[in-house]
């Protein structure tokens, strides 16, 4: 990213530029006062707290107000952060300046990358979007409406929004790609919304309101509402009513670069699929020793199905569940391994995941409290067994500290107590990375998967977390479809399909981060090889180290790496650590 003759950041961005009306004639941006020097912390806490005030206030996703705003901001904060005594700084305090650039740029590369791709569906959208948008803005600044002159228009954009359609079921084959039609579709979606909002707050208060504009708003929301199905059928191939479809928004090559680099990790794309599949071929030869162990052979994946079928029965699975998070705990206390406040081990608490949610989390989840995931008593007999034998009691051993104690239970308790702003530099490679790190530690320990049924059930998702690099990154490579991510689970991994169908559906429905998937053996590689320049040269214990990562709360591993070996840091750092062997 650069800065244009002008002054500006130079990002992907449609033809428009922003007007930014406090944009000063040196080429800078202008900003509200503020101290001549402002801790980087307290700026750091101020950028969220603006950020969260600005985009509840500039809510329209797709919005030209929005982008302008939001690029105005980003590149003054930046302009102002690059203003600061770097030089003077703790290493602390370098490590936030770091962070909240690379944060900053990063923002700005992305809110350049989404107004690209909207862009790509635009004409479908803007004969009727910018005039609601408009309206809704409107209402946003509580401006009063003249309620006949609202009426006119919503009669006027059902005409258009016919029009759209008859655009696009006339449209060269190759104008829009399937992913800009689901975006497309989606963006009506949100629009729908926000125009419902609009009505709903001069409804009941203005009479001249409902008088005038009730008719013609019902027949717009049921337009947009038919519009939204329609592209999904026309552009996307679901079908009125499928919800198990699944669609995903590949940023190619060059998106999954630029992510790189904001994670501070000079690899590529295929370089990491090699690793991966490296990986995979280790998990793969140690799955077969265990599977010896058991009688089966060479043959793993049938001591994989002799595993599965070892499962709680219906109303076990909590009490099951809470001793394995206790045997973790106890664990890393007995061996010393970690630091547990007494609050983190004792306020834990547990749900279970009711059936719809089920079908994107087929395994528990943890966090601030344990989510488990285990049949209803209405779910089909296929569901309840397929439910069942993905989190049998080998499977759930593997996960339940990485959930808890001390996976992301410990983690998010730290987390809020100690440098919390840092919160804001959320990652994958850090979060993620974190717990599965602890399974590649207990792993090599050598003392807690003792039983080969436990083996299985630690490989297995250790295979499981290798494919997610896999289908992850081809995807956004453009090279595997959502029906091949599937099937990739189930033949490398053996997955139950419906497990599998989840698993893509959660990863790839625009919820997670294109990195996210890959980001939880990368992550935990990383800190494996952080481990062992720290620990293994003796600069720290071990736990010292484990509570050293903790308390400096999220980052990416390169800059924690950085801050925990007092590395010299300058404004233009990027990271060249190359933290995994020969590929």
């Amino acid at each position: 990213m650069g800065v244009d003759e002008e002054g500006w950041v130079v990002i992907p961005s449609p033809n428009r530029r922003p007007s930014c009306p406090t944009k000063l004639a040196t080429g800078a941006y202008a900003r509200s006062p503020a101290p001549s020097i402002e801790p980087i912390q307290d700026r750091i806490v101020r950028v969220v707290a603006d950020l969260k005030e600005l985009k509840a206030y500039y809510k329209l996703e797709t919005s030209v107000a929005r982008f302008e705003r939001l690029y105005c901001f980003y590149g003054s904060e930046l302009d102002a952060l690059r203003e600061q005594p770097f030089d003077g700084y703790t290493q602390e305090e370098k490590v936030d300046y770091l962070l909240l650039q690379n944060y900053l740029a990063r923002a700005l590369r992305t809110l350049g990358l989404d107004r690209e791709r909207d862009e790509a569906f635009a004409d479908i959208t803007n004969p009727f979007a910018l005039t609601i948008m408009e309206w809704a803005e409107a209402r946003m600044r509580t401006e009063k409406l003249d309620a006949r002159e609202v009426a006119a228009s919503f009669h006027e954009l059902v005409g258009k929004i016919s029009s759209v359609r008859d655009a696009v079921l006339d449209r060269d084959p190759n104008k829009y790609s399937r992913e800009a039609g689901y975006r497309a579709a989606n963006s009506v979606v949100q629009l729908r919304h926000h125009l419902a909002e609009m009505v709903d707050f001069y409804k009941g208060y203005d009479p001249q309101f409902d008088w005038w504009v009730s008719e013609p708003y019902g027949r717009l929301d049921a337009a947009l509402m038919e519009l939204s199905a329609f592209l999904r059928e026309e552009l996307v191939g679901i079908q009125p009513g499928d919800k198990e479809a699944i669609v995903g928004q590949p940023i190619g090559r060059e998106g999954l670069l630029t992510e790189l680099k904001a994670e501070f990790i000079p690899y590529t794309p295929e370089e990491l699929i090699k690793i991966a599949e490296k990986e995979y071929k280790w998990c793969e030869s140690e799955m077969i020793k265990a599977s010896k162990d058991l009688g089966y052979g060479d043959k793993w994946r049938d001591a994989l199905e002799h595993v599965k079928n070892l499962i709680e029965p219906p109303g076990g699975q909590p009490v099951f569940i809470k001793s394995l998070i206790d045997e973790g705990t106890d664990y890393v206390k007995k061996h010393d391994l970690v630091s547990v406040p007494k609050v983190a081990e004792e306020a834990i608490r547990m749900t279970m995941i009711e059936p719809a949610r089920q079908k994107v989390s087929p395994f528990f989840l943890g966090g601030n409290r344990m989510q488990v995931s285990y049949p209803t008593s209405e779910m089909s007999h296929a569901d309840k067994l397929m439910s069942m034998r993905g989190n049998n009691r080998h499977f759930s051993k593997a996960t339940a500290f990485h959930e808890m104690i001390p996976g992301h239970h410990l983690q998010l308790f730290v987390a809020k107590r100690i440098r919390p702003y840092r919160r804001l530099f959320n990652t994958p490679f850090f979060v993620e990375g974190w717990a599965l790190y602890w399974e590649l530690l207990f792993w090599d320990r050598g003392d807690y998967f003792t039983l080969p049924e436990d083996r299985i059930g630690s490989m297995f998702w250790r295979m499981h977390r290798c494919a997610r690099i896999v289908f992850s990154l081809n995807f956004h490579l453009g090279k595997m479809k959502p029906q091949e991510c599937i099937n990739l689970l189930v033949d490398w991994v053996g997955h139950e399909r419906s497990a599998a169908e989840g698993e893509v559906r959660r990863s790839l429905n625009g919820d997670y981060s294109p990195l996210y998937q890959a980001g939880y053996l990368l992550g935990a590689l990383q800190l494996w090889e952080l481990r062992k320049e720290v620990v293994g040269s003796g600069k720290l214990s071990e736990k010292t180290f484990h509570d050293r990562v903790l308390r400096a709360n999220f980052m990416p591993i390169a800059m924690l790496r950085a801050l925990i070996m007092g590395k010299e840091l300058d404004r233009e750092f990027e990271s060249e650590w190359r933290f995994y062997g020969d590929i």
